[in-house]
């Protein structure tokens, strides 16, 4: 329910790419590509203007946390662009790869973006916002930016978000005092998701008080990441966690948070 009224605080952001459109509500059967079965229906979905928008070769790293209003909107535009992107949590800014990040700039403020692809290096969201979408998005020409006010829209999109943590008791803000003293050190989880999704969340809360490096695939309606799950795993279904530290593949968010409960705690 709590995760359910944060969805509705951010207005649903980050639930569909930048250019959702409905390709068909009667879709063929098809292998290796998703669809919305609603009784006789069977939506397909995609992006008008991401096809031929530019794709990082690597995933962009960013240090952040879960509760934090400034990287929950970074986090909606990632979701937005459909892209992938490697989180380095730094639980209240404080903890995990909170001490990474002040050797490599001397402060602790998060969000903080590096694109390896580029050698960009950045703080601010706002910043980090225009710079994806200028360097990953589509041409301003195929798109109205305007359409994009929840999240750029500073001070409704950090409100709403600060809202929404408290909604959710600032989870994610905090290291778990029993997390595994090397779980900095681990290869990053990969986690199939979207930011806004009620069965997400509590993952990446996990995630982020056990302060453990995690990939996030972005799954928002109308992604091309779905028809990937679906030749991957034969459906689409999230959050799909894969944890190159031990082999696990799985589903559920329930089961997803005792894995990681049993694995990365002493």
């Amino acid at each position: 329910l709590k995760s359910s009224v944060a969805l509705g605080l951010r207005l649903g952001t980050g639930a569909f790419t930048l250019g959702w459109k409905i390709d068909s509500l009667f879709a063929d059967e098809e292998d290796g590509k998703y669809a919305l079965e609603l009784g006789p229906i069977r939506l397909r979905d995609s992006s008008t203007v991401l096809q031929d928008a530019p794709r990082p070769e690597k995933p962009l790293i960013i240090y952040e946390y879960e509760a934090s209003p400034f990287c929950r909107r970074v986090r909606e535009m990632v979701n937005l662009l459909d892209l992938t992107v490697e989180y380095r949590p730094c639980p209240g800014a404080r903890a995990g790869f909170s001490d990474e990040l002040f050797a490599r700039t001397g402060r602790r403020t998060v969000p903080y973006m590096i694109d390896p692809n580029t050698g960009i290096e950045m703080f601010e969201s706002d910043d980090q916002i225009e710079y994806m979408l200028n360097t990953y998005g589509p041409s301003d020409t195929k798109f109205d930016r305007k359409a994009l006010w929840p999240i750029t829209f500073s001070t409704f999109s950090v409100i709403t978000c600060g809202l929404a943590a408290v909604v959710r008791d600032f989870a994610g803000s905090k290291a778990d005092e029993n997390k595994r003293p090397d779980n900095e050190k681990m290869k990053p989880l990969q986690l199939w998701g979207y930011e806004c999704s009620p069965f997400v969340r509590p993952v990446r809360e996990k995630l982020s008080t056990l302060c453990l490096p995690h990939e996030l695939v972005s799954c928002p309606r109308g992604s091309a990441n779905r028809n990937k799950m679906i030749s991957k795993t034969g459906r689409f279904q999230v959050p799909f966690l894969v944890d190159p530290n031990t082999g696990v593949e799985m589903y559920e968010s329930a089961e997803i948070c005792e894995y990681l409960e049993a694995v990365y705690t002493v």
